[in-house]
């Protein structure tokens, strides 16, 4: 059984997203420790990259101030292994397949499987593609994360039969950030992934209060935020962990 499955047994997930070495790799480890406590199910943690195609201004800003400090994918390899002396809810990594590439897939996927991630999300992959990393994953024990757009339309039940860990829904078009309001008929697109599939599904993109996760939740098997807490971050930097735990914690009771 999938380990990412566990982020989904006790009700609807909260899935948290936190961009590595932003504002250092310590830092990082607080905010995942207090996401953790406060009741986070699963966290995407994010691999900085240069062009970040599919991230708002608030991510950009992160991967970009991760990368200017340093950040390499080594140094997250490491930084994991230590986290998971003493976090045990499922992780993945999101990044971009450029980093998998140069890094060498099956020497990624390796390092994946030997620091306990449990999956791996490229939000630039189109699905037609996917294939170029599905048997190394396979190969490890990785999760290879689909993503469902609005656009997917007819390759929704495709996608979704084909789905490992869980189904990563975006919400609406365009990059990542807050948004006042989500119009995407959603509903439509879960009722397809049901029928052809059992795999949770969770939403994710412009999620930032708790009425919104919680309206989002309602439609699916979780809510997934990311420049919410990124924000965060940029505002109080070393200081943020505490209050993204407060966030977390928030978001989490809307869920209950």
């Amino acid at each position: 059984m999938s380990n990412i499955k566990k982020a989904f047994e006790n009700g609807k997930a909260f899935i948290a997203f936190i961009t590595c070495g932003d504002p250092d790799l310590e830092t990082t480890g607080k905010a995942v420790r207090e996401a953790a406590k406060n009741g986070a199910d699963l966290i995407e943690l994010g691999i900085p990259f240069s062009d970040p195609t599919a991230e708002g201004p608030v991510i950009q800003g992160a991967n970009l101030r991760a990368l200017q400090g340093g950040v390499t994918t080594d140094k997250i390899f490491d930084f994991v292994k230590e986290l998971r002396e003493d976090v045990s809810i499922p992780m993945v990594f999101m990044t971009y397949a450029n980093v998998v590439y140069s890094y060498g897939a099956e020497r990624f996927m390796k390092k994946c499987s030997e620091v306990k991630m449990d999956g791996v999300i490229l939000p630039d992959l189109p699905f037609e593609e996917k294939e170029e990393f599905a048997d190394v994953c396979d190969k490890y024990g990785i999760d290879l994360i689909s993503l469902i757009a609005p656009t997917s339309e007819n390759r929704i039940a495709k996608i979704a039969k084909d789905a490992k860990g869980f189904l990563y829904i975006v919400s609406s078009l365009g990059v990542t950030g807050t948004r006042s309001e989500i119009k995407t008929d959603l509903k439509s697109i879960v009722d397809v992934v049901r029928q052809n599939t059992d795999i949770p599904c969770a939403i994710g993109f412009g999620i930032s209060t708790p009425e919104q996760a919680e309206k989002m939740a309602d439609l699916s098997d979780g809510a997934i935020i990311g420049s919410a807490i990124v924000k965060l971050l940029e505002k109080y930097g070393k200081d943020a962990p505490s209050y993204i735990g407060e966030y977390v914690h928030s978001i989490k009771e809307a869920l209950a």
